[in-house]
C-alpha cells in the first residue's frame, strides 16, 4: 500500500498541512494587494493633480465670464443715464450681497467638515453615571436619522 502524498490532492489532508500552505502562500497575497494599492495610489495622485489643474482653469474662465458680465452691466446702466460711479457701486452692492449670502452657506456647511456625527458616535465621551462611575455616552445615544444630513433646501428622494 503506498503511503498518502502530501502535496494538497489528498481532500484528507491534515489540518497543519493546510495551515502551513496557507501561510506560505500568505506574504504573496499581500505583497500582491499592496503592490496594487500602491500603483492604484499613484494613479489617484496623478488624477487628482490634474483635476485641480482643471479647476483652477475653470476658475480662472469663471472669473474673466464675471468681469465681462458685470462690465457689460456697468456700460448699459452708463448707457441707460446712469453716473458711472453710481453704476459701479449698484454692481459692488450685487457682489457683496453674493459674497454675504456665500459666505452665510459656507458658515452653514462647516461644522459638516468635522464629521459630527460620526465623531460623536466613534468618541468615547464620559459622562458622571448616577453612581458617580463614568460611562461611554456613545452606545446610549440614539443614532441620527439620514434625513439629518441633507440640506433642507433640497428635496429628500
Amino acid at each position: 500500500m503506498a503511503a498518502p502524498s502530501n502535496d494538497g490532492d489528498d481532500p484528507g489532508g491534515s489540518l497543519t498541512g493546510t495551515l502551513q500552505a496557507l501561510l506560505h502562500e500568505l506574504p504573496g497575497l499581500v505583497s500582491d494587494r499592496v503592490e496594487l494599492f500602491a500603483l492604484e495610489l499613484g494613479r489617484a495622485a496623478s488624477a487628482l493633480a490634474r483635476l485641480v489643474a482643471w479647476v483652477v482653469a475653470i476658475a480662472i474662465l469663471g472669473v474673466t465670464a464675471w468681469l465681462a458680465l458685470w462690465s457689460g452691466v456697468v456700460i448699459a446702466l452708463v448707457q441707460a443715464g446712469w453716473h458711472w460711479a453710481l453704476a459701479l457701486a449698484a454692481v459692488m452692492v450685487a457682489n457683496l450681497a453674493a459674497v454675504a449670502f456665500a459666505a452665510t452657506r459656507v458658515r452653514g456647511l462647516a461644522g459638516r467638515v468635522s464629521l459630527p456625527a460620526t465623531r460623536r458616535h466613534l468618541t468615547l465621551a464620559r459622562r458622571a453615571d448616577t453612581d458617580g462611575e463614568p460611562t461611554p455616552t456613545s452606545a446610549n445615544a440614539p443614532l441620527p436619522h439620514a434625513a439629518a444630513f441633507h440640506d433642507a433646501e433640497r428635496p429628500l428622494h
